[in-house]
């Protein structure tokens, strides 16, 4: 499970760290909708949410969808052009100049993200010319609830109408408490980008994107980026760039854009150090799994108090020394048990830091 981006032919002049305003006031609509997702912000969620008007409170519900589940498209409008075009603006304002240059086709394409209804990765017409397509997203937008069906109506019905509100929305919500916020971010991921352009320039590119996310790796012989996530995707940077866009409102999630045509994005989250490097998600499933045999879960039990030997433990649990030793093993190759030698014998011990970080690192991998 991962997205990965083909980079062929990608020139190292192509490949750009940038801040964008528009896409973190995605990220901070998302942490106001969803704050159990950021711990670190109840402070910043609860001193906006006590002072937001009513009515703008209101207004955040109708189409809370677009960054509470699913981190809308419509977020990162820069991506849908190639080249120098394909930057963010300095300002709120610019980008959404830039959202306004979107045909109705393209606005409704990435607004509709939500249903799953199109063909994110791959190229064709969108619900507003295919009818097939429109009747499949707005019974997939009545699937998901009473808001997504009424939304999407009333986008296929008048696109420029939906263009209008969330555009005002937008310059509310800025006016309300984004403004504010965005004062005190941005140079904070300013001083990001310019670390990560150094990196681009000095080190290459694996150093950069080692410094973005541990989840994120680059195979240079198959030119290829992957990044661990619990979903698959594929795409190209064909003939646009990458983008690298820092967030500080973020984490733990780590956004990529792979829509067909579009240039890839990876948005990040920047701000707090790191325990460490987290599992990849196949690590975190070898983990549960191997946790998840009643016979390995008693051994746990006396492997998390002290250290013993495998004969120890057969005699404890009433089993052989060989099944013992094969549930050590599965045990060991999930990095949850360390084996050390002690003259003859070989004391076996549970890493109670690796496993009392296991719920930890399940959430991160699934809001990844």
């Amino acid at each position: 499970m991962s997205v990965r981006i083909d980079i062929a032919g990608l020139q190292p002049e192509r490949i750009t760290a940038v801040v964008s305003p528009l896409a973190e006031l995605g990220m901070a609509l998302h942490a106001l909708a969803e704050p159990a997702h950021h711990p670190g912000l109840q402070g910043w969620v609860t001193a906006v949410t006590a002072r937001l008007d009513p009515h703008l409170a209101d207004r955040m519900c109708e189409a809370d969808f677009l960054w509470r589940t699913t981190f809308s498209d419509l977020f990162l409008p820069c991506a849908a052009f190639p080249g120098e075009a394909g930057l963010p603006g300095a300002t709120l304002a610019e980008e959404l100049d830039l959202l306004d240059t979107f045909s109705d086709e393209l606005f409704v394409d990435a607004a509709l993200e939500f249903t799953c209804a199109l063909p994110y990765s791959t190229p064709g017409p969108g619900p507003l010319a295919d009818p097939e397509l429109r009747r499949r997203a707005l019974e997939l937008a009545a699937a998901r609830g009473p808001m997504q069906v009424r939304f999407a109506e009333r986008l296929l019905a008048d696109p420029p109408r939906i263009r209008a509100w969330l555009r005002r929305f937008l310059e509310d919500c800025d006016e309300a408490f984004f403004a504010e916020a965005w004062a005190r971010l941005r140079h904070q991921l300013a001083a990001d980008t310019r670390h990560k352009t150094d990196l681009l320039r000095h080190k290459g590119l694996a150093e950069a994107l080692a410094a973005v996310s541990p989840a994120i790796t680059l195979d240079e012989t198959a030119e290829r980026i992957t990044v661990d996530k619990l979903g698959d995707g594929r795409t190209a940077t064909a003939e646009g760039g990458l983008l690298l866009i820092p967030t500080g409102l973020g984490r733990p999630h780590l956004i990529v854009l792979h829509r067909y045509g579009w240039q890839p994005v990876l948005q990040y989250p920047v701000g707090s150090a790191e325990l460490g490097a987290p599992p990849t998600v196949d690590q975190l499933v070898l983990r549960m799994t191997a946790l998840s045999h009643p016979a390995r879960m008693r051994l746990c039990r006396h492997l998390a108090r002290s250290t013993y030997t495998t004969s120890e433990l057969a005699q404890m649990h009433g089993l052989t020394a060989p099944e013992v030793s094969r549930h050590l093993g599965v045990l060991k190759k999930a990095g949850l048990v360390t084996t050390r030698r002690r003259g003859r014998y070989v004391l076996h011990q549970l890493d109670v830091t690796v496993v009392a970080r296991l719920g930890s690192d399940f959430l991160e991998a699934v809001l990844r």
